[in-house]
């Protein structure tokens, strides 16, 4: 019996719909087939877990990967079409994944036949980064990133192969629970970040990290940690990935980034797109500088009330001659102070109540005072005698007279 078959009962139809074709890929836990949908009378990838066991972690792994696939829709994830529990054989129930068939083959194939040229890298790594950011938005972290999950999809004659990133299989939920033991390693050891060899908590870093030495592999040809997985893991908390010489300074420094020992140094997915994609219309290949890290700004200390002298013991509290500056609260002496405007509105406002009442009292009576005056100055003077008609007779010689009884 082929224990990659269910059972040798691979002539029957699973779920009464898909004919099992060849074993197309096969792990620790599950095998992966091409399939017919006789419903639909579509060729599929039909993913066939191990029968199920009594480890509840296992099981809601095989859960969680239906869960997440279930969920996820974008042009570089693999798209899942179907989900179920193979039942043919009733003593070994296993549960199965349909998927789009992917024509086209692996990264880790395409590596082992030469190295990448830039161009294609970048859009490999282009492609990957658009998948992750949409992932990590939804909280998902892969921690399985590797040559072997990502597929690369002809699209038009002449044009790249576009990459689509699959199995989810260890996949978890960012601040979710957690599928396996702490202090276990889960995924691929030539590509765990050091955060996955210490068996700590992981973040979307994680996987940039793990992107960072597959896109090395695609230029150098080579694992950069090979070894066991005790070997391999401990020798990236050791040293920093080599990166040769020939490698162009733009791409050195990309690389050097996702794969800084701190997850807080690397660069989000987002971020990484967005430098790829430059690449994809430079003429060298090269990729476009990270975005900076944004400056963190402390929140300013709360504001204190100024501090009242202890001098004078005849000074009455909160008047102008008692209050001085609070070190604390930000002020400075007079003599630093930028004008003399700036420290008499400062008192002012430091004043007691009835102080601001009288000074905006007499402000008042003087603005008041002086708009009297120039409207009294600038009234024009009424002549010195006022002109008369002249009157012939005893009453003009009566009117003279009046006239120069009254003058002063």
């Amino acid at each position: 019996m082929d224990s990659s078959s269910p059972n040798s009962v691979t002539a029957e139809l699973l779920s009464g719909r898909y004919r099992l074709g060849e074993v197309i890929g096969r792990g620790g836990m599950a095998s992966v087939y091409s399939a017919k949908d006789l419903n639909l009378g579509r060729d599929v990838a039909l993913k066939l877990f191990a029968p199920q066991s009594a480890d509840p972690d296992e099981l809601r792994r095989q859960e969680a990967e239906i869960e997440l696939l279930a969920t996820l829709n974008h042009p570089s994830l693999v798209t899942l079409f179907d989900a179920g529990t193979d039942t043919r054989v009733p003593e070994e129930p296993r549960p199965f994944l349909t998927m789009e068939l992917v024509d086209g083959q692996d990264l880790r194939s395409r590596i082992r036949h030469s190295p990448l040229p830039l161009a294609e890298i970048a859009v490999i790594g282009a492609g990957v980064s658009d998948a992750l950011a949409y992932v990590h938005s939804l909280g998902i972290v892969h921690r399985d990133i590797k040559p072997a999950n990502i597929l690369l999809v002809p699209v038009r004659p002449g044009e790249p192969l576009r990459p689509k990133l699959t199995d989810f299989g260890i996949a978890r939920m960012v601040d979710g629970t957690r599928l396996t033991a702490t202090g276990t390693m889960v995924g691929t050891a030539a590509y765990l970040s050091p955060e996955q060899s210490r068996g700590a908590d992981l973040g979307p870093a994680s996987d940039i990290y793990s992107l960072g030495l597959v896109l090395l592999e695609c230029i150098k040809g080579e694992l950069e940690y090979p070894g066991g997985a005790v070997e391999s893991a401990v020798a990236r908390l050791h040293r920093a990935p080599a990166i040769p010489d020939s490698v162009p300074a733009e791409w050195a420094r990309l690389i050097r980034a996702m794969t800084a020992l701190e997850p807080l140094d690397r660069p989000s997915a987002a971020d990484l797109e967005v430098s790829l994609r430059h690449a994809l219309v430079s003429p060298e290949a090269l990729p476009g500088l990270l975005a900076e890290e944004r400056t963190r700004v402390l929140p300013a200390p709360p504001a204190r009330p100024p501090r009242l002298t202890s001098a004078g013991a005849g000074a009455v509290p909160g008047t102008l001659a008692t209050l001085v500056n609070d070190p604390d609260a930000g002020t400075t002496a007079p003599q630093s102070r930028g004008s003399v405007q700036s420290r008499t509105a400062s008192r002012f406002r430091l004043a007691r109540r009835r102080t601001q009442i009288l000074l905006s009292l007499a402000l008042l009576a003087l603005v008041t005072g002086a708009v009297t005056a120039a409207v009294v100055l600038a009234a024009p003077e009424p002549p010195a005698v006022v002109p008369y008609p002249a009157v012939p007779g005893d009453l003009g010689q009566h009117l003279q007279e009046l006239q120069k009884s009254v003058e002063p």
